[in-house]
């Protein structure tokens, strides 16, 4: 096979339908329309880049449709060439919560954040954050208060995510029933509690990071983030700024399963290359917001 041949392979098939034809399921709760997440057994392969390219959170495995294949058992560069072109013409199931294509370029995302309220008591958000997830009042006033929440569409709520310099440049998307990431945005850190602390508590969702905030009434000597369900490459960097922080203390702060343990292995690496003091804090049930229900 030449190399126009390989590429025309690539063109033509991507990740999700090889990975569908292969047995795996879409996480639906657990995707994005940018991030779709599939799952087989114990086992989790994003698919990224409009369908061209993937990655394994829980190893440091990702690649094109190739490495894809050779990543599922293709014994080599040549069987997997085989097993993408058995896929030529599978098209896989669009997943039912992808959102339809909009007919207009939208808006900047600080001029979309600029256009939502922020929350209110009796609002939807209010209501969904107070009641369906026990958030108490007064830590989603004191979110608000730090121009940190604005109300979703459809009950939902938006977490602002920021760079080290303050800037926006995305949000967590969580409501009854929807769960996603601003559209054109990119994940860094969601940010609340004392900026300049020493603590910092890393948690996998901004509600998650909310709700070990209420455990710990809200620590003054703790910055509590979020990393958004991810580890995006501005993820890992905004983590080992805080790091480099003169006595910098990082708490792994991240969900009590297999994902959780291989980011708290992430941030105890990146402790140890900043000299900074580590610490493991697993929630008793999967996440600090089951503890804070419980």
């Amino acid at each position: 096979m030449d190399k126009q041949e390989i590429e025309e392979l690539r063109k033509k098939v991507g990740c999700a339908a090889l990975l569908e034809k292969d047995g795996w399921k879409v996480d639906v709760k657990e995707s994005t329309r940018r991030a779709i997440k599939y799952r087989r057994d114990t086992n989790i392969i994003i698919v990224i880049h409009q369908g061209r390219g993937w990655f394994d959170p829980l190893s440091p495995a990702k690649g094109d449709v190739f490495s894809l294949a050779e990543h599922l058992g293709a014994g080599g560069f040549v069987e997997a060439c085989g097993r993408v072109a058995d896929v030529v013409g599978f098209v896989p199931a669009a997943p039912a919560w992808q959102r339809p294509a909009r007919a207009k370029a939208l808006a900047s995302i600080v001029e979309r954040w600029g256009y939502r309220v922020t929350l209110r008591p009796g609002s939807p958000a209010w209501r969904y954050l107070t009641g369906e997830r026990g958030l108490p009042a007064d830590i989603v006033k004191q979110t608000v208060a730090s121009d940190l929440l604005r109300e979703g569409p459809l009950g939902s709520m938006w977490a602002a995510h920021s760079n080290s310099a303050g800037a926006l440049t995305g949000w967590e998307e969580r409501g009854p029933s929807w769960r996603g990431f601003a559209t054109d945005g990119s994940k860094e850190l969601f940010r609340f509690g004392s900026e300049g602390a020493e603590r910092i508590c890393i948690t996998e969702a901004a509600i998650d990071a909310m709700s070990l905030a209420a455990i710990e009434v809200l620590r003054p000597d703790t910055l509590y983030v979020s990393t958004g369900g991810g580890w995006s490459p501005a993820t890992d960097d905004a983590i080992r700024g805080l790091g480099k922080r003169a006595n910098a203390w990082l708490v792994a702060a991240t969900d009590n399963n297999r994902q959780g343990e291989v980011y708290a292995d992430r941030i105890r690496a990146i402790a140890a290359d900043a000299s900074a003091r580590y610490a493991r804090l697993r929630p008793r049930a999967g996440d600090w917001n089951e503890d804070l229900s419980a």
